[in-house]
């Protein structure tokens, strides 16, 4: 009996996997073979990691086009907020390296600022120790889907 009792209250100290994992809350139809796919995930941080393809290529000599590496560091910005209504607004982006076909580009992001329902977020992409990308992503959470926002109903604009 009391083995059973130590063995509940060692079980109460540790963190139970369910409470640990964090669900996706956003983007969840996406393609991850365009966008990456998620090795690690926590609140306000994600890891993902784009295994480039000959889809990707830009060039006779395999240079990856960038909106490829773009969109994998917008996903991981998305999946850091992990909003469901997460919208991007804004960017300030620095490709630093080229990226050729069968890199994998590895990327690391972290929402470094709240303010009400806007996020900051800082992305760095690498591939192996050399960083090709380093951007600040600003993104709003809105009550509904951008998609369903009545942005031009004429009650909402100024006269």
């Amino acid at each position: 009996m009391i083995d059973e009792i130590l063995d509940s209250e060692i079980d109460d100290l540790q963190p139970h996997e369910e409470e640990a994992q964090v669900i996706i809350k956003t983007h969840e139809r996406i393609n991850q073979d365009l966008v990456g796919e998620i090795l690690k995930v926590e609140v306000g941080y994600i890891e993902l990691r784009l295994k480039t393809t000959t889809e990707m290529q830009a060039d006779d000599v395999g240079l990856v086009h960038g909106g490829f590496i773009f969109s994998a560091a917008d996903y991981a910005a998305m999946v850091a907020v992990n909003e469901r209504n997460v919208v991007l607004v804004a960017s300030d982006c620095q490709f630093l390296s080229p990226v050729k076909v069968h890199d994998e580009v590895n990327m690391v992001a972290k929402v470094r600022h709240k303010e009400g329902r806007k996020r900051n977020v800082h992305v760095e992409g690498f591939v192996l120790d050399i960083k090709v990308f380093e951007g600040e992503f600003k993104t709003v959470i809105t009550e509904r889907h951008v998609l369903k926002l009545n942005l031009l109903d004429p009650e909402h604009e100024d006269n």
